[in-house]
């Protein structure tokens, strides 16, 4: 049993995680400022669960001093791309001055590893080629990149600096039951809600842009795989498999026997045309692949949505 942090804990991913975690019997605190998370994704009646309502650049020297973290899972930030172009101070504060913040606190704690959730998509830029290697160049297309990316550096630094153990995890596009339909990010939920309520979605780049789906729960057993791994690793997490918007779209459509047709709009500053990633590496040395097919995982996020209707 062990004693570990999740911040962002009561949003999509970071909920599924706890869930995984507490099944494990291990002791969980969850930071998590509920901008996007939501209390109902907590079991709040476990005893082996700790919430607490705060903002990660706020003072968490009294939360690391009572629960003495083995290790740290860092899935809070700012994941909206449109917004990190329009208000890139703000992205920054999050995602950057975010992770400086947990890291001077996790340096004098003698934690076994810090485990950071960054994005495969945003890093990278418009591959070279795909699926996108780990050791591909770094190109970002936008602040929500280059924050991404910044946090990855100052972690890499108190790595060497502080000997902190730490694993990053750079996701595909992660979709999945409990994720939010309401906000930019997570079109698979944003296209289920949308055509539960008889609506027409939009489609950027007019259905062409190309994304690796990746299903929430093999995001969690990546992250509960890394616990164990090599230190000091960057892996890719995705299928290396490519679908384009109009693709996922007709997917959903056809699993809900929908006939609404989308809105077909332009494509949207920052964002990548194409990717996928080469998760080899993962699969080498975490023994981890993705085992979800992306037809499987909308049919569970769709009877999630379903069953959910009236709590979302």
């Amino acid at each position: 049993m062990a004693s570990i942090l999740v911040t962002g804990g009561a949003g999509f991913i970071g909920a599924n995680l706890t869930a995984r975690l507490l099944k494990l019997k291990h002791k969980v605190a969850v930071i998590d400022n509920l901008s996007t998370g939501f209390r109902h994704n907590l079991p709040l009646q476990n005893k082996n669960l700790a919430f607490y309502e705060k903002n990660i650049n706020e003072n968490l020297k009294p939360i690391f001093a009572k629960h003495r973290f083995d290790y740290i899972f860092h899935l809070a930030g700012q994941i909206d791309v449109r917004k990190a172009v329009s208000d890139p101070r703000a992205d920054a504060e999050i995602n950057i001055l975010g992770i400086i913040n947990l890291l001077q606190e996790a340096r004098t704690t003698k934690i076994k590893k810090f485990i950071y959730a960054s994005s495969g998509g945003a890093v990278y830029g418009e591959p070279e080629k795909m699926p996108v290697p780990k050791n591909a160049p770094i190109r970002p297309l936008s602040p929500y990149g280059v924050s991404k990316y910044a946090a990855e550096k100052y972690l890499e630094t108190f790595g060497r600096l502080y000997r902190l153990p730490y694993a990053i995890l750079r996701y595909a596009n992660v979709y999945g039951p409990g994720q939010n339909s309401h906000g930019e990010a997570g079109v698979v939920a944003i296209f289920i809600n949308h055509l539960l309520k008889k609506e027409r979605p939009s489609l950027f780049a007019f259905g062409k842009n190309k994304r690796d789906y990746i299903f929430v729960d093999d995001v969690a057993e990546a992250n509960l795989k890394a616990m164990a791994g090599r230190e000091n690793a960057v892996y890719n997490i995705g299928t290396g498999k490519t679908t384009t918007t109009e693709e996922l779209f007709q997917i959903i459509s056809q699993e809900l026997k929908s006939k609404i047709k989308p809105r077909l709009e332009p494509a949207r500053p920052g964002e990548v045309e194409a990717i996928s990633l080469d998760a080899r590496l993962a699969a080498a040395e975490l023994s981890w692949q993705a085992r979800v097919s992306l037809p499987a995982g909308i049919r569970q996020t769709i009877q999630w949505f379903l069953e959910n209707r009236k709590s979302i």
